[in-house]
């Protein structure tokens, strides 16, 4: 870890980060959240993130789009891959967002040892996530979608579905 990333991290007080964002992005980030100062996170004007959640740009482009409304206790991380969210966005309580995960195809090396992969995350704009859900690695979320409560997204979910299920399967197409 650099002294840097260290300072940013640690010494840091998160009041001093929640007003660097308003005074930057026109975003309300809660005192009670913790959201790593780095050039790579970009938040959108009018967007709110809630008390108890983390998110992590350390390793790749993490970009909220205008409007969005993250609530408590959720935890968003982007890789190499990047994340996107779009704008107008409902993230429910205690929802994960993942954009990385580890290699596991040599079985003679711990999976920790692997190394670690990152496809990344794209999620279109008006999108609503329920509560409990989580978004993995290498997924692209549509425009108009919703992702019902404790549903696991792991591939491609086109426009306007509504989607459920571990792994999270189309069960309704709004019109």
């Amino acid at each position: 870890m650099s002294l840097s990333h260290f300072i940013r991290r640690f010494l840091v007080p998160r009041w001093g980060i929640s007003l660097y964002y308003f005074l930057k992005f026109r975003c309300k980030v809660s005192g009670r959240a913790e959201v790593d100062l780095s050039p790579l996170l970009t938040i959108g004007r009018g967007s709110e993130i809630g008390s108890f959640t983390k998110i992590k740009a350390t390793y790749g482009p993490l970009r909220i789009g205008r409007d969005c409304s993250i609530g408590s206790g959720c935890f968003i991380s982007s890789g190499a891959g990047g994340l996107e969210i779009g704008d107008d966005c409902l993230i429910s309580p205690r929802v994960t967002i993942l954009a990385n995960n580890y290699n596991y195809r040599r079985m003679d090396v711990p999976i920790w040892r692997q190394g670690c992969s990152s496809k990344g995350v794209r999620i279109g704009g008006n999108v609503w996530i329920g509560s409990g859900a989580c978004v993995l690695d290498g997924s692209r979320i549509g425009s108009g979608v919703i992702v019902t409560p404790n549903s696991v997204v792991s591939g491609n979910i086109p426009d306007a579905a509504i989607v459920q299920g571990n792994p999270a399967k189309i069960i309704f197409t709004r019109r």
